[in-house]
């Protein structure tokens, strides 16, 4: 999809600090990192949302997971991680194209969400 800023960063079309990618997926460093670790990962192939998922993507998508482990503790995050995968307007998704957060450091993240 020409218009999907990942599919754009996929083509090359626009620059990224890749710390991963293989013919399925890449991974890369967020712009606006929220811990020292994030990482975004995604898959080459325009998925728009884990709720547009099909069946057919599901070895991707647990290749993808399984990848993040590899790029938290390359990145710097052996003592563990979190992975986020906003999905829609109440997830959050900013940018409609699939990806995960591999986000971590060498301190505590804090708590997952804020009680209501």
């Amino acid at each position: 999809m020409s218009d999907c800023l990942f599919c754009r960063i996929v083509a090359g079309a626009i620059p990224s600090q890749k710390v991963y990618e293989d013919e399925e997926m890449l991974a890369f460093r967020d712009i606006s990192p929220l811990r020292p670790v994030h990482v975004l990962i995604i898959p080459k192939k325009h998925i728009a949302s884990l709720s547009s998922a099909t069946a057919e993507d599901a070895p991707l998508l647990g290749r993808m997971l399984a990848r993040a482990n590899a790029i938290a503790l390359a990145e710097g995050s052996p003592d563990g991680f979190r992975v986020i995968i906003n999905n829609g307007r109440v997830g959050q998704q900013e940018v409609p194209h699939l990806h995960i957060h591999v986000i971590g450091g060498p301190e505590a993240l804090g708590p997952m969400l804020t009680r209501i």
